[in-house]
């Protein structure tokens, strides 16, 4: 199966032979079946008679290539690949949109059957190999019931969806995929009743696909996103989280630890609606619309939880005692709710849980009301916040638990853990602002006062940490209220009003946390938190003190993360802001940026350097007596910090995990490891188990200080090679130009995948025009390498590293260092997968074609570190070829590479004609007059063949 974000390793899977790989095979015949009649239904034979002779051509060229010119006698590799580029590049642009269309079809039908796949495998696995089992096994074997419970104590595990644009599939087509999956799921034998009924349905689905336009014609807003972002919420809420949560209190409960119902060690937060950190469109009163759409949701899926109940607990006096605090509470919610139906009262007259929960069920709606109107909170008629619900539920559970503990801890505690997991708000969101703006606005709070020496912008760092930390600490408003501030200060503190708001009627977990981006220094954050207290969320004296959000730096660049630890100690050293996270329960979050730290240095040094900086920032915490939270900005692909999740947390440093960690999920992550009921119960499964084990097991160093010195010491001069490579790359002032020629980057933005801007908005062009790459985002700087397939951040400067390490005579520590280390293997693990998808020989087809040959260098230069990281890896792992420890993935690559090729070809082609601009013989014969012109309809098939590219490598950014 292709390399999921947290699939098992693939070489843990079956031999192909074995009977799940040939369930996938027959699936995937099966529904690649049905997409040839669908073209020869739609478009006649002749489609697919083109499908076919393209599919096998590269089939015998990528099939010469590995076993020579003599597996097929006069042709060689070379040959094969030139005839199948010739007959791509005579195609008329129709023929070819379709084409291109018909390829990337077929990897969005096999990508189903394998997700249906790895369901089929999760499902054969017996109850006691789960990732959960053995890690609450391991943990009580090795540390005791009461490490296990306190363990459990302290567990908060967040994953955190954003709306970062790299979901290529439109939602359209991927609710029929999940349709397709839920017909291949129920086994029919072939030639049966049923098997024909679900070829039938099957073929409809794959028609509606065909005619539905993959191309999104417009960006999404932010609250489209967030629409998207609550169907897959609801999706695990009710389904796969419950299950995951009920699992986990049953193996507690084998070893006499407990789970209590309204203790939820795994929920879920969000970006979307928050992050406004290069998001124009992210406004104050978009926030507040998303989270109104959150609570509208999440009161939907309490109500249906409630019905549950209520349809399960018909426990009738007649037959038990119930409590008297549940009467008497029956009694209170009776009278503030008179407009109950009396014909319900009427019927649960004797069946007091029924009444009761129908009474909560009336306080759910009415909350529902009251936040979508902004109405005041009417005690004991709706709820101000999710502690009320549990103190509702509460009263049920103690008077269920006297006559029937199993429906307490049963149905109940259930429901109750569901309900706990979501609360009014449906997921915690955070809020995202760029530093500089905060001092902006500290400025034209400051600046009138008069009592600087000079601007407030034009202070020092140090001066402003001392003039910040002054006033944080201070009792004295800077303006009068309302506050009213200009452009883009305003909005910032109209944000900060509206998490007020939201707080108010929604509860203290609706908004926790306020992240500040681009944090160089104490001051940056410093500067919102003064903000914050103008708009009444902290307030540091008096007789109640409090602060209602915390603050958490962002560090991404490679200065930043050198300089975490300073930083962090210089924010926890200010009294104010001590005294800020003393009432945040002395918990102090920071996040760390993957996606920039790569950009900037490359994949090794970036994910050393961030290693290197929690170590750091855990001692700074310990120092100061604080709790240390990590939230991890992954992306999805390895160029932004992504891979599997367990072994990324399982390779933090020891005593980091605290059982706390945030981390994004974001685009075609999301979908992957949460479009299906079992592949989310396996991704949540992963999360909780490596933090629990991360917890509980790692508290000390896995080796001595002495190893840890050795390697610690290796992976600096493995980084600081790898980074001086890179470097070579990225500061040579043309590779702005060949970037830009050798892909496809400049229609990403074009492909309407998100609502933020493609670009940053403050990018300035080079002095030539062409736009540089300081302004260029990370999610566009992989997306463009990878549509290519060269994936140069995915695995550039590794290659350099390593041998420079092995010329100093470390090779037998190399070797020490990936058996014992699991940072070092973690990341060579990643580098590696990325070389198998890295293919040479068609990104040398994007640079003949499409890059000058001044430009070729950049070529050059990328191929030999491309071969000289193979090399250095192979010698590292032992194998032969690269991914032979995982047979099946490096099978399904090769097996992916025919029907992936012919749409890079074609991607090839088309640029090149749409930079060559369209003849007028080739205009006449391409526009009908009432359709597109040439240059749209070559733009609209290359946006096709994008969306190609990223099904069949299933990375996109």
């Amino acid at each position: 199966m292709p390399a999921s974000a947290d699939a098992p390793d693939p070489a843990a899977t079956p031999p192909e032979d074995a009977a799940p790989a040939a369930e996938l095979r027959a699936d995937v015949r099966r529904v690649s079946t049905l997409l040839g009649e669908s073209l020869v239904r739609q478009h006649g034979p002749g489609l697919l008679r083109l499908v076919e002779e393209v599919r096998l051509l590269t089939k015998e060229s990528k099939e010469a290539a590995r076993g020579g010119a003599g597996a097929l006698g006069p042709w060689n590799a070379a040959d094969v690949a030139a005839q199948v580029r010739e007959l791509l590049a005579s195609l008329p642009l129709e023929q070819a949109t379709e084409l291109v269309r018909a390829f990337a079809f077929y990897f969005h039908l096999a990508n189903a059957a394998e997700q249906l796949h790895r369901v089929r495998e999760l499902g054969e696995r017996p109850d006691d190999a789960g990732w959960l089992a053995a890690a609450v096994r391991d943990i009580a074997e090795q540390a005791g019931a009461e490490a296990l419970q306190q363990t459990v104590d302290s567990l908060d595990v967040r994953p955190v969806f954003t709306a970062h644009p790299t979901e290529a599939t439109r939602r359209s087509v991927l609710d029929k995929l999940r349709a397709i999956d839920r017909i291949l799921e129920v086994p029919a034998a072939e030639g049966s009743a049923l098997r024909r009924r679900q070829d039938r349905r099957l073929a409809e689905i794959i028609d509606q696909m065909w005619q539905t336009d993959e191309v999104r014609l417009v960006s999404p807003a932010p609250l489209d996103e967030a629409r998207n972002a609550v169907y897959y919420l609801g999706e695990i809420l009710t389904g796969a989280l419950p299950a995951v949560l009920d699992e986990l209190a049953d193996l507690l409960a084998e070893h006499g630890v407990t789970l209590p119902p309204g203790r939820v060690p795994l929920r879920f937060g969000s970006w979307i609606g928050g992050d406004r950190d290069g998001n124009p469109n992210v406004t104050p009163e978009v926030t507040r619309e998303i989270l109104g759409l959150q609570n509208q949701t999440a009161v939907r899926i309490a109500v249906g939880v409630v019905d549950e109940l209520i349809s399960s607990l018909s426990n009738s006096t007649d037959l038990t005692h119930v409590g008297p605090e549940l009467e008497e509470s029956i009694r209170e919610d009776l009278d503030r709710l008179p407009s109950l139906d009396p014909r319900v009262l009427e019927l649960n007259a004797h069946e007091p849980y029924r009444l009761k929960l129908t009474c909560i069920k009336a306080k759910l709606l009415n909350t529902g009301r009251r936040v979508a109107s902004g109405a005041p909170h009417e005690a004991g008629r709706d709820y101000v916040n999710a502690g009320q619900l549990a103190a509702d539920l509460d009263v049920v559970e103690r008077s269920l638990r006297s006559h029937s503990p199993l429906a307490a801890d049963g149905a109940l505690g259930t429901a109750r853990r569901i309900l706990a997991s979501f609360g009014l708000h449906l997921a915690t969101l955070d809020i995202r602002e760029h530093a500089d703006y905060h001092h902006e606005a500290v400025g034209l709070l400051l600046d009138p006062l008069g009592e600087l020496p000079r601007p407030f912008l034009e202070l020092p760092r140090p001066e402003r940490q001392r003039v910040l930390g002054r006033e944080l600490g201070s009792r004295r408003p800077l303006s009068g209220h309302p506050v009213v501030l200009p452009g883009h200060a305003g909005r910032i503190y109209e944000t900060m009003r509206v998490i007020r708001q939201a707080r108010r009627l929604l509860g203290p977990d609706v908004i926790e946390t306020y992240i500040v981006s681009v944090t160089r220094g104490p001051d940056d954050v410093l500067a919102a938190a003064l903000l914050a207290r103008e708009a009444g969320l902290v307030r540091l004296f008096g007789d109640e003190p409090y602060s209602h959000i915390g603050f958490a730096p962002l560090l991404e660049s490679l200065e930043e993360l050198r300089n975490a630890a300073e930083i962090v100690d210089g924010l926890l050293s200010e009294p104010a802001y001590r005294e800020l996270v003393r009432l945040r329960g002395d918990v102090q979050e920071v996040m760390l940026g993957y996606s920039d730290s790569n950009m900037e240095s490359g994949v090794f040094t970036s994910q050393w350097e961030i290693h290197k900086a929690q170590r750091n920032l855990r001692d700074v915490a310990a120092r100061h007596g604080v709790r240390l939270r990590l939230f991890h900005g992954r992306g999805g692909s390895v160029g932004r910090g992504g891979g599997p999740t367990y072994e990324a947390i399982m390779a933090q440093p020891n005593g980091v995990l605290e059982g706390e960690i945030k981390f994004t999920e974001q685009g075609e992550v999301i979908s992957d490891k949460y479009s299906l009921p079992g592949l989310a119960r396996e991704s949540l499964e992963l999360s909780l188990a490596a933090v629990m084990r991360a917890t509980a097991l790692h508290r000390d160093p896995h080796t001595a200080l002495s190893d840890r010195e050795r390697f610690s010491a290796l992976m600096d001069l493995v980084s600081d090679a790898a980074f001086a490579r890179y470097r070579t790359l990225i500061d040579d002032p043309d590779l702005p130009a060949y970037f830009l020629a050798s892909t496809p980057v400049e229609l990403i933005g074009r492909l309407n995948i998100g609502s933020r801007p493609a670009r940053r908005p403050e990018a300035e062009p080079a002095s030539d025009g062409l736009p540089g790459l300081e302004g260029m985002r990370a999610i566009t700087w992989v997306f463009g390498w990878t549509q290519s397939r060269q994936i140069v951040p995915g695995w550039f400067g590794v290659g350099s590293g390593l041998r420079a390490a092995r010329e100093a005579g470390k090779d037998r520590e190399l070797r020490e260092m990936y058996a014992r280390w699991p940072i070092f293997a973690s990341v060579i693990s990643n580098v590696e997968m990325t070389l198998a998808k890295t293919d040479l020989e068609i990104a040398s087809h994007y640079v003949s074609t499409l890059v000058p040959p001044a430009l070729h260098r950049f070529f050059d230069a990328i191929r030999a570190e491309f071969e000289l990281t193979v090399a250095e890896v192979r010698r590292l792992t032992g194998e032969s070829e690269l991914l032979d420890a995982s047979p099946t993935l490096k099978r399904t690559l090769e097996i992916r590479d025919q029907y992936l090729d012919p749409i890079s070809y074609l991607q090839v082609e088309l640029l090149r004609r749409l930079r060559a601009g369209a003849s007028g013989e080739e205009a006449d014969r391409e526009h009908d007059g009432a359709g597109p012109g040439t240059a749209e309809k070559l733009q609209r098939a290359l946006l096709i063949t994008i969306n190609g590219v990223a099904a069949g490598l299933r990375n996109t950014g």
